[in-house]
């Protein structure tokens, strides 16, 4: 299939593939982009395919993507996309919203039996029965001219997609679980999901939820003031400073300069750029200044840790039946709600309820029991 497709590189080319594009019930949308060394994402190939037509749009070749954008900004337009927050990521970051409606494949897939997060090859060959060449998956997409086996690679993963949609959509009709799949849809587009948030950069540090309280509001401070540097310096966070050396900070409270030079992976650098202000976070006598405390539940007792266990498995094989992955009834913190007592809950509403939420409930209040039943485990009701 080499060279089946358009290499969108002029202006005047744009124009008329966005002409075509215009309209569409719906396109399928890909991107490749580099992130290595930048905070923001660099896009560096933009690929569409409609029913009719596949092409590659290259972003580094054309002063503007305004055509394509107001395409995928057009809400007359499905936009389907595996996978998709860091290619909506990259549109909201260009335009300041978030193309909408969307049909993301890897979501609608955990609602016919795939894994939670299935990589599109695996969706594809177990939906299609295609094997995809990855050979080209660490491609440097920022380097030019891209080689035509590149391109074909970048291609074939909007020119499948398009076939995996309409293959999705017709298992969803046949098993009657498009509704399902729609609010999974929905929250994709929300705003939130793609605006930088350092207030609450702290929950990506390795390691907080063994931090006593004093320590942790501490890194709250750090790792917001280190998500603004990286923003405004456009870097990688990790390269401002580690999680480790963020971690080593809170804990040592340097005092100076010469202190906080000394801390590993700090440096003297980093000491003189941004000394004065990290110093700042400290107060006097090493105590922490005045900042928000971040709230967070109390930590689960051992035995309720246990329990929720229990219900994971339960949930597991409620899902099993069902035929959807695990994580499209119910990740663990609801699980850990729900043995807090909480009952507000999306798995006790709708088609979770009757698919997995009742037997849970039950089995909170001891009417069912799980037990081991040759090699496999079986709910039964309890004695």
């Amino acid at each position: 299939m080499s060279g089946d497709y358009q290499y969108i590189d002029t202006p005047a080319a744009l124009a008329e593939l966005c002409a075509r594009l215009k309209g569409k019930p719906w396109i399928a949308v890909d991107t490749e982009f580099m992130r290595e060394r930048t905070y923001y994402p660099e896009l560096c190939l933009v690929q569409v395919a409609t029913d009719e037509l596949v092409a590659c749009v290259d972003p580094l070749a054309l002063p503007s993507l305004e055509p394509l954008l107001a395409v995928f900004l057009d809400e007359r337009t499905v936009k389907v996309l595996h996978a998709a927050r860091q290619d909506l990521e990259i549109f909201f970051h260009m335009s300041g919203k978030v193309p909408q409606p969307v049909f993301d494949t890897q979501v609608a897939a955990r609602f016919l039996g795939l894994p939670d997060q299935a990589g599109y090859g695996a969706v594809v060959q177990s939906m299609l029965g295609i094997i995809l060449d990855k050979s080209h998956a660490r491609t440097d997409w920022a380097r030019r001219p891209l080689s035509a086996a590149a391109l074909d690679y970048a291609a074939d993963d909007v020119r499948h997609l398009r076939n995996l949609y309409h293959k999705i959509l017709g298992e969803l009709a046949t098993r009657e679980r498009g509704a399902w799949v729609e609010p999974e849809l929905k929250a994709l587009v929300d705003e939130k999901l793609y605006r930088p948030d350092p207030d609450n950069a702290w929950h990506r540090v390795r390691g907080v939820q063994r931090l006593k309280p004093k320590t942790l509001t501490l890194i709250k401070s750090l790792a917001a003031w280190r998500e603004r540097t990286a923003m405004a310096e456009n870097r990688p966070r990790q390269w401002i400073v580690k999680d480790e050396s963020l971690m080593d900070l809170a804990k040592q409270l340097p005092g100076d300069l010469e202190s906080l030079a000394a801390v590993r992976g700090v440096g003297e650098s980093l000491a003189k750029r941004h000394g004065a202000e990290l110093l700042k976070m400290f107060g006097e006598d090493g105590e922490p200044s005045a900042v928000e405390r971040p709230t967070r539940d109390t930590p689960l007792k051992p035995e309720q840790e246990a329990l929720v266990d229990a219900l994971n498995a339960l949930l597991r094989l409620s899902a099993a039946r069902g035929d959807v992955s695990a994580a499209s009834l119910a990740n663990r913190a609801e699980l850990e709600r729900l043995v807090r007592g909480e009952r507000e809950l999306q798995i006790l509403k709708d088609w979770r309820l009757e698919m997995a939420g009742r037997e849970l409930v039950e089995f909170l209040e001891g009417r069912l029991t799980l037990s081991a039943q040759g090699g496999a485990l079986k709910v039964k009701p309890a004695v």
